[in-house]
């Protein structure tokens, strides 16, 4: 949904407070129970522990960076839609004329189709971001409490309308019946646009390899769609993203039974020279605990944040304002003033949606 702005650390904590609150509770209970109880003999050596999380964080960085690669792949996808939209708009309107009609049809009626044929690209693409925000049962990212807090001051403007009001503005009745009566409207909308290609072309409006040509941009538009489909219909597999998430939670829960008696031992060594400071020192392994639990957590988070880039979460692709930012371009080319045209989606909080 949106091009982010830079975290900022006051950012970060806030998103993060909950867990963060959790992990210093956790670890102030675990040390009151060693310090007050003196059960230093209740702990688990290092290596074992220093083994899982060695997985952990392998498997951390594996699920980062196939998250990283599926929103780079749909950031992409979204850019051939962009200049492949540029290039639809220029040889609509340069390719369809009376150059090879044997009838010369009015100039009114070449524009009225140059027009018709645009805004339903436009309502292709609005089609396209409409399919792409619908939610998906393994999308539950913004399920989470400090999301919905984000999702309640920003949420994608697809969410605030219907597939039906955004297109009614360019597409005719029979189109717009034809396009809602279909499962896959972004697909009914390319084949109309084919039947009116092909239309123009036995016109004559159309030279036969101009035709081709749109043609081929056409197929363009299916192929990026499709792939944009592919991301969105298919989630990061569930047997890799469970099982790290509680792989993560089994290392931040077993931490404190190695690191707490760690920090007893280095308190009686200090406690020789330094008694006062010495029997303190056991607390230092709080700030410390919250530390490592706080960056275990927080990268597996991110991973899990960026697995879907269409959910609607603050890490989406911004795919409305890049449908908006084509459609204004193809309008102004087609000569319309800008109080024809409908203002970008306004940036909140640096985001864009």
């Amino acid at each position: 949904m949106y091009t982010k702005k830079v975290f900022k650390a006051k950012d970060m904590a806030k998103w993060t407070r909950f867990e963060t609150l959790f992990f210093f509770i956790f670890i102030v209970i675990i040390v009151s129970i060693y310090y007050f109880l003196n059960i230093q003999w209740f702990k688990i050596p290092w290596t074992p522990l220093a083994l899982i999380g060695t997985a952990v964080a392998f498997v951390i960085g594996f699920q980062n960076n196939s998250a990283y690669g599926r929103i780079w792949e749909a950031r992409k996808i979204w850019g051939g839609i962009v200049n492949t939209s540029r290039t639809f708009g220029m040889f609509v309107q340069d390719m369809i004329g009376n150059e090879h009609t044997k009838n010369n049809y009015p100039e009114e009626e070449i524009r009225e189709n140059i027009k018709t044929l645009t805004y339903r690209h436009i309502a292709w693409m609005t089609a396209l971001r409409h399919s792409m925000r619908t939610r998906k049962s393994w999308e539950t990212v913004i399920d989470e409490k400090s999301n919905q807090e984000w999702v309640k001051v920003v949420s994608p403007p697809e969410w605030s309308s219907t597939l039906e009001k955004d297109l009614e503005p360019y597409l005719s009745e029979e189109d717009l019946a034809y396009t809602l009566s279909k499962n896959n409207k972004q697909t009914a909308l390319l084949y109309l646009q084919s039947h009116h290609l092909k239309e123009l072309k036995n016109q004559g409006k159309i030279w036969e390899f101009s035709f081709l040509q749109l043609e081929n941009v056409l197929e363009e538009l299916f192929t990026l769609q499709g792939k944009s489909e592919r991301i969105k219909n298919f989630p990061y597999p569930r047997h890799f993203a469970s099982l790290n998430h509680y792989f993560m939670w089994l290392f931040v829960l077993l931490l404190p039974i190695a690191l707490v008696p760690q920090f007893s031992e280095i308190g009686e060594q200090i406690s020789k020279s330094l008694p006062f400071i010495g029997d303190l020192f056991i607390w230092l392994s709080v700030p410390f605990y919250v530390i490592v639990a706080w960056i275990f957590h927080t990268m597996e988070r991110i991973g899990r944040t960026g697995d879907n880039p269409f959910e609607g979460s603050a890490n989406d692709v911004p795919i409305s304002t890049i449908a908006r930012g084509i459609e204004i371009d193809l309008r102004q080319n087609l000569g319309e003033t800008n109080e024809e045209i409908p203002k970008q989606f306004p940036q909140i909080y640096d985001t864009q949606m």
